[in-house]
């Protein structure tokens, strides 16, 4: 299984376009979204070409894909414009090990779920790339595609790797869960 995973968009339909363009080139079974799909926050900027209906209708038109999981700007009227249903967390079997999939507000690096020496926790709501091991777990926090303090990024998590691509496809890092 190959997944495609972003988050936090924030009602950008500039990059919810560019999203589901990186996710429709990539040939990934699934795109995960980490949340905060649609509302930009208090905290934050609104984002370039905020637009959440437009927002809606592009991850709408491969919603048969998406694993949308809850983010903390997300609310129930979301799930009323949304083609997909969200879900709290998701934990998929990935390679011999579990990756546990989530928006980073509740579980994050300083506060892990259960998780298995090698599995993988991979979250958003911080708007930085970064991997750091937790009692043998790799924490990955995967940047804003709309608003990042770092390099606006996108995963490709397939056959026991992660890896970190941004928007011109560069590589910011990867993740071998088997080394």
């Amino acid at each position: 299984m190959k997944l495609f995973v972003a988050t936090d968009v924030h009602g950008s339909a500039y990059w919810a376009q560019k999203t589901v363009e990186k996710f429709l080139a990539s040939q990934a079974d699934n795109l995960v979204l980490l949340g905060d799909i649609y509302n930009h926050g208090p905290r934050n900027p609104f984002p370039r070409d905020y637009a959440p209906m437009r927002v809606a209708e592009l991850f709408g038109s491969v919603a048969d894909k998406v694993i949308a999981v809850t983010g903390n700007c997300d609310s129930e009227v979301d799930g009323m414009i949304s083609a997909f249903p969200f879900v709290r967390d998701c934990v998929i079997p990935f390679a011999r090990h579990r990756l546990y999939l989530t928006h980073g507000h509740v579980y994050n690096k300083t506060a892990l779920p259960k998780l298995s020496n090698g599995d993988a926790l991979i979250y958003g709501h911080f708007h930085v790339n970064e991997h750091v091991l937790v009692n043998g777990v790799h924490c990955i926090a995967l940047s804003s595609v709309a608003l990042p303090k770092d390099r606006g990024a996108y995963c490709i998590a397939q056959d026991g790797r992660i890896e970190l691509f941004d928007f011109d496809d560069k590589p910011i890092f990867a993740v071998n869960l088997d080394e």
